[in-house]
C-alpha cells in the first residue's frame, strides 16, 4: 500500500463558528484543499490538465465528525485514492490533530471534458500519476 499524501494546515479563526469550533461547511473546503494538493504532488498544477481540455468536478461527497477542530489547531489532512474508475476518482480523506481522527470522507470528482462538460474518461496521464497515492485494488 502506498503512503496517504498528507498536507497540514492550521485551522484560522474565521473557520470556527461561535461555539469556538470548526463550522462543518469548513470541513469540505479542508477536503478541497487536501485533494488540490494531492493533485499537484501526483499530476501537477490542476490549470495544466484544464488547458488539455479536461476538468473533474465533485459528483459526490461524504462528511463522518467524530470530534471537534478548534481555533489554532494543526491539522493533517490524509487522502489517498480509494477508486480510480473509468470516468470517476474517489479519494478518501481523514483530517487529524496528532494522531485523533477528528473527520472521515470521502470525495467523487467526474471527469469532464472543458468545451461540453461532458463525462469523459480519466486520462491515463492522470491515472498514471494519480497511483502513486492509490490503493492496491484501486483500479
Amino acid at each position: 500500500m502506498p503512503d496517504p499524501f498528507v498536507h497540514e494546515l492550521r485551522v484560522r479563526y474565521g473557520e470556527c463558528d461561535p461555539q469556538g469550533i470548526v463550522f462543518n461547511a469548513n470541513y469540505l473546503l479542508y477536503f478541497d484543499v487536501a485533494f488540490t494538493e494531492l493533485w499537484r504532488a501526483a499530476v501537477g498544477p490542476w490549470q495544466e490538465m484544464v488547458e488539455r481540455g479536461v476538468d473533474a468536478v465533485v459528483a459526490e461527497a461524504n462528511i463522518r465528525f467524530r470530534a471537534p477542530a478548534r481555533f489554532d489547531d494543526e491539522l493533517r489532512l490524509r487522502a489517498a485514492i480509494a477508486r480510480l474508475g473509468a470516468t470517476a476518482i474517489t479519494t478518501e480523506i481523514d483530517v487529524l490533530r496528532g494522531d485523533e481522527l477528528l473527520v472521515e470522507g470521502w470525495l467523487r470528482h467526474v471527469c469532464v471534458d472543458t468545451e461540453g462538460w461532458n463525462k469523459t474518461e480519466v486520462p491515463e496521464w492522470v491515472r498514471s500519476g494519480l497511483r502513486r497515492f492509490a490503493a492496491q485494488d484501486a483500479e
